[in-house]
């Protein structure tokens, strides 16, 4: 036998596979494997053709069931496995494995071997004993694999957290002798006692018939589990008794809130971790429409990763999977099953086949003298160029982002005395506060219960004393029953109470009704985010992995890499080395989100492209985002409001009531910032009132031909955009014609942003109508809009800034805080020293704090920025050139972004002013409709400046990034562009997820090389020109987002936090309020010890020199879709008490 074969450590294993292996339910894969693929089934003949060392294939034996070999996810691995140019696949035939002799099995230099059913492990076993083959995953540990009671004993020898359990050992011979006492709701074992709920485990692995113990006082019986049967993991029982034969583990119930996370190691240093509905729940399994198990990836925490490393070491096995249990704040291990593959995803199987060949390599290509490295990817080390042309290390992203585009929001307002309002606002608890929200589906009900009685009342009695209007509660009525059922995003319902009624026109009648209290009724519906919305929140959350080290990568190998996997679901795609950040736990992620569900699903549909992740929103929304909804943090609360903003609505209002051309005075009064847009609009305009009186007529003609619409039985049953009706875009256009112009002839102005609103959506998504003069509505009221809309958060500078600040302290000192503890405590940052042997880059990590919010928060934390005194206009040149394209920006979109990037140049001493380093980005979010030409250019955003064309980068860690390359005329910064108004072009299908193209593009401006963020063009590529006649949902397209541009790439740290320091501490008593809620809002939060073993965003190690293969970290793991952002220790700030975590 070659030297290679004969000469391998017998203890090279890394991992075990309990009995039947976690993927016993796949399908056998029946396609022919592909011609290329160097995939053998064994020939006897094959064991005595040796071959000399030099030049022949590493041959990766898999010894396991044939329904194992030949499961879905095994044969995508292997496949991907033999991309590697000098690693043969054999699979052993089950034959040879359970009848011949193992001296007569295929020869190899390294087994994947694993027990299921029927498997002789025994024979493997004499197998590795007799060959001293590399072991993928340890034979002998397997055995303790299959017993229970050995794997708690290891996990518990391991520091592991496990359910409180005791033991119960039966003698076969006689069993009721045995420490076990059994009371009505509780059963004592070994002393020790268990209270209902209770689980029972038998003690061999294999046998999956586990039961839990519910109480007298929930009704008693058991939750009998089983191996997935069909449709069904479990049943219920009444039978209340414990089994009184077999040995068995008597464990605590935890309380999961019905889901089981199930995690996927990939050697120590990946895991993959998806949540499942727990068999528990109700037994029934949840499939998808092709009839697979529904699992949801999610994220896992810092300690959750280290937990995943060690059962990997522990039972030495390096494909090793295992189930956890979250419950009160902890995560427990409940069951190691050894050898487990993830099904159904693509990027797993990208990753799992990476890991293993690079392991392999690693190991066996020095004995085979074949000319293969280690490879060494950018994003080992997070060092990338920054905008000014250094090279320095990413520290930490800060982005705050506006949600994606949404249906028209409505509103409608009335006064309410009835006795039946006045008695839901006492239950529900409004007399506490003398305001009150009402979401939740039952609340909704008893509004609508309320309603329809009094319409059946005035309805019988025309002359009875109910003083509310009939349309109205009419109104009422029909929104609170659209789609058949409740949902708290879509509608909500508002009541204020009113100590002397609402103030009315003047007449002795109406005075004398005001001296009765009154309920303010808001109703508010629509908002919701569209498809497109959530296409743009994905696409943008993939571009944003461009950001970060390695990200810009794109299609091309990295640098060293001799691994050619180029298939799957992102194989394609820019930004993979913020995935293998995450798979490498050296990403610190948190993302919030306002309590608006239209924030909520663009933060999580945000999420989802970010990290590569697949599958419906909700369980990522659930998982992934924190909600941010106390205290103002990204909420608006009229309460934390100052009068100024009244009063500039008031000023705002006057000036637009004037029956003439604006005046030099005019300009002076309403545009004293002397802001491009708002000088530009004001010009288009000239005369208010009449340009009112225009978009006024253009309503009128637009409800006029949607009624002759409806009249035509071809297009009365038309379905509009996302479901919407004919009857209902009435609905919606006759409302702004009755309410914006008012009964005094006057005109409402805080209707013009509903009108800029409807008419917007109306021409991105509804444009097939092709009704008259919808341009030109369009135009005029987007003119209005970009006067009214931003001078609602203020006139003057002053204004600006004092409204400013009451909406957004807290987030202002929050995104300080983040700063802030990137790098004041090094122990947030770094390893413990514990686990910090082995690791190439213990210390690095990015921390990312990623906000979602409205248009309110998003203008305000400008304002601060563009007149809180940063930099002085005069004085820096890029800063006025960064406020000059500020100024000429219209209109603040969905999706608008403000980024804050820190970074740490390690070449500068500590105590510097030079070591840190701030940089401020923007974009104006998603293009407008007509956008094309007048769009105002900024000075791009530049990962690879003209100062840094000379610098020759370090090429063990970072790609050349400021060189184009001639490939294809594509660059090395590939971003995602999503075409203006572009359908989405469906280019290929991979696994069960449909991959948006991409193409890409770089700007020059101004005579700097800068490279866009998530660019777009207004020229269409030929696909996308081929295919324009095509459109989201059948009707719509999806506009591109803006790229993201550098307003200033020169700031230190020190400069931002004084300067955010002097905004908050000038928000006077209005700051204090808000600053004594927020540091009761993250006070109440759970709280990580300091003692933890791990820090954050770091990568944790336990291998000592000299161990075996499955003590080594897998040379660069790629990104798992679990890995998540570690929770940080607390730090105790003297300003404020923040969880550091958050």
């Amino acid at each position: 036998m070659s030297q290679s074969r004969d000469g391998r450590r017998p203890d090279g294993g890394d991992g075990p596979k309990r009995g039947g292996a976690d993927f016993s339910d796949d399908e056998v894969d029946k396609r022919p494997m592909e011609a290329d693929v160097k995939i053998d089934m064994f020939r006897e003949e094959d064991v005595e053709d040796e071959e000399s060392p030099s030049g022949r294939q590493i041959v990766v034996g898999i010894c396991c069931m044939m329904k194992k070999s030949k499961s879905k996810p095994m044969t995508h691995i292997l496949e991907r496995l033999c991309k590697f140019d000098y690693i043969e696949v054999v699979v052993f035939p089950e034959d040879v494995i359970l009848d011949q002799p193992v001296d007569k099995w295929p020869l190899c230099d390294c087994l994947i071997s694993f027990h299921s059913k029927g498997f002789p492990l025994d024979k493997a076993v004499e197998y590795a004993q007799l060959r001293n083959p590399l072991l993928i995953n340890d034979l002998n540990m397997q055995y303790f694999i299959q017993d229970r009671r050995e794997v708690y004993r290891i996990l518990q020898e391991e520091g592991i957290e496990l359910p409180r359990y005791g033991v119960l050992d039966r003698n076969p011979d006689n069993p009721e002798e045995c420490n076990l006492v059994e009371a009505e709701d509780h059963v004592e074992v070994n002393g020790e006692v268990f209270p209902k709920p209770f689980v029972e485990k038998p003690v061999c692995a294999e046998d999956h018939n586990v039961y839990i113990y519910y109480p007298t006082s929930a009704g008693g019986g058991s939750q009998r589990l089983f191996r997935k049967i069909g449709s069904r993991s479990s049943v219920y029982s009444p039978e209340t008794s414990v089994r009184k034969t077999g040995s068995y583990i008597y464990e605590e119930f935890m309380p999961t809130d019905g889901t089981d996370v199930k995690v996927y190691t990939v050697g120590p240093d990946y895991a993959h971790a998806e949540a499942r509905k727990s068999p528990a729940l109700d037994g029934k399994v949840e499939r998808d429409s092709e009839g697979k198990e529904i699992r949801y990836p999610v994220m896992l925490t810092a300690m959750e990763k280290l937990v995943a490393r060690k059962v990997c070491l522990a039972f030495k096995q390096t494909v090793c999977g295992f189930d956890l249990l979250r419950a009160n704040g902890h995560s427990f291990v409940c069951d190691v099953n050894g050898f487990s593959f993830v099904k159904n995803s693509m990027k797993y199987y990208d990753d799992c086949a990476k890991v293993l060949g690079n392991m392999v390599m690693r190991e066996l290509a020095p004995q085979f003298h074949i000319p293969w490295s280690i490879p060494m990817e950018a994003e080992d080390i997070p060092i990338v160029p920054t905008t000014s042309g250094t090279m320095m290390e990413l520290r930490c992203v800060i982005a705050i982002i506006r949600h994606g585009d949404r249906t028209p929001k409505q509103k409608m307002k009335m006064e309410v005395r009835h006795p039946l309002f006045f008695e839901l606002f006492d239950k529900c608890g409004g007399y506490k506060s003398g305001k009150l929200k009402l979401k939740k589906p039952k609340q909704l009900q008893e509004v609508l219960d309320i309603a329809r009685l009094l319409l059946l009342e005035l309805g019988q009695h025309n002359d009875c004393e109910i003083e509310e209007k009939k349309s109205k509660l009419e109104q009422l009525k029909t929104v609170l029953e659209m789609y058949g059922h409740f949902s708290g995003i879509n509608r909500k319902v508002q009541l204020t109470y009113l100590r002397h009624g609402q103030p009315k026109a003047s007449s002795e009648e109406e005075d004398s009704k005001r001296e009765s209290p009154s309920l303010l009724l808001v109703l508010k519906w629509g908002g919701e985010l569209t498809p497109a919305g959530r296409v743009q929140a994905e696409e943008l959350g993939r571009a944003f992995r461009c950001m970060y080290p390695g990200g810009q990568a794109g299609r091309h190998r990295a640098l060293g890499c001799e691994s050619p996997i180029d298939f799957g679901d992102y194989a394609g795609y820019p930004g993979c080395g913020l995935l293998r950040l995450h798979s490498t736990y050296r990403h610190d992620l948190k993302i919030y989100a306002s309590d608006e569900g239209r924030v909520q699903m663009t933060a999580a549909a945000f999420a989802k492209g970010l990290l590569a992740l697949e599958g419906e929103l909700t369980p990522i929304l659930v998982q992934m985002v924190k909600s941010a909804n106390m205290n103002g943090l990204l909420d608006s609360d009229s309460d934390s409001l100052t009068d100024c903003q009244q009063k500039v609505k008031a000023r705002l209002h006057e000036i637009m009531q004037k029956d003439q051309d604006f005046s030099q005075e005019d300009y002076q009064k309403l545009a004293p910032t002397g802001s491009l847009s708002l000088v530009n609009s004001m010009k288009i305009i000239q005369n208010p009132v009449k340009t009112c009186d225009k978009v006024y007529t253009l309503i009128q003609s637009l409800t006029s031909q949607i009624r002759k619409r409806l009249e035509d039985p071809k297009s009365s049953d038309l379905q509009l955009y996302h479901s919407e009706t004919l009857e209902l875009k009435l609905q919606r256009w006759s409302k702004l014609e009755r309410d914006f112009r008012m009964k005094s002839g006057r005109y409402d102005i805080s209707k013009i942003p509903d009108i800029y609103d409807c008419i917007k959506y109306d021409t991105q998504h509804n444009s097939s109508l092709d009704l008259d003069d919808t341009l030109e509505l369009f135009r005029l009221s987007r003119a209005l809009a970009d006067i009214v809309i931003p001078q609602e958060y203020g006139i003057t500078k002053a204004e600006k800034l004092d409204i400013a600040q009451a909406y957004c302290v807290p987030l202002m000192k929050k995104i300080q805080l983040d700063l802030q503890r990137t790098h004041e405590d090094e122990a947030v940052n770094k390893l413990h020293p514990l686990y910090s042997r082995g690791v190439m880059s213990p210390g690095r990590h990015v921390r990312t704090r990623l906000y979602f919010t409205s248009e309110s928060h998003v203008h305000s934390l400008l304002s601060v920025f563009r007149y809180g005194g940063l930099f002085d206009d005069e004085k820096d040149q890029q800063w006025k050139q960064a406020m000059d394209y500020l100024s000429a920006v219209t209109e603040l979109n969905y999706m608008t972004q403000i980024v804050i990037m820190l970074y740490e140049d390690n070449n500068k001493d500590p105590s510097s002013e030079e070591r840190f380093h701030v940089e401020l980005h923007f974009s104006p979010g998603v293009k407008g409709c007509d956008d094309e030409e007048n769009v105002p250019l900024g000075f791009g955003f530049r990962p690879a400046s003209s100062e840094n064309k000379d610098k020759k980068p370090n090429q063990g860690s970072l790609e050349d990034l400021s060189q184009d390359q001639t490939d294809q005329a594509l660059q090395v910064y590939e971003p995602i562009n999503i075409q203006k108004r572009s359908p989405i072009i469906r280019n290929r299908k991979t696994g069960s997820m449909e991959v948006l193209s991409e193409t890409s593009l770089s700007q020059s401006s101004k005579g700097c090389t800068s490279h866009r963020l998530h660019p777009s063009s207004s020229r269409q590529s030929p696909e996308v020109k081929a295919a324009s006649s095509l459109g989201f949902e059948g009707c719509s397209m999806v506009p591109s987002i803006y790229p993201l541009e550098t307003l200033h790439n020169l700031l230190s740290l020190k400069q931002v936090d004084e300067f955010l320091n002097a905004v908050c501490e000038s928000g006077s008593e209005a700051h204090a309020k808000t600053m004594k809620a927020l540091s009761g809002l993250f006070d109440s939060q759970t709280r990580t010890s300091l003692d933890s073993p791990q820090a954050p965003g770091s990568e944790p190690s336990l291998r000592p020199p000299g161990r075996p293969l499955w003590h080594k970290e897998a040379s660069v793991p790629s990104s798992a879709v679990s890995s998540a952002g570690p929770s940080s220790p607390i730090v105790e700030n003297p300003a404020l008490s923040f969880n550091l975590s958050e």
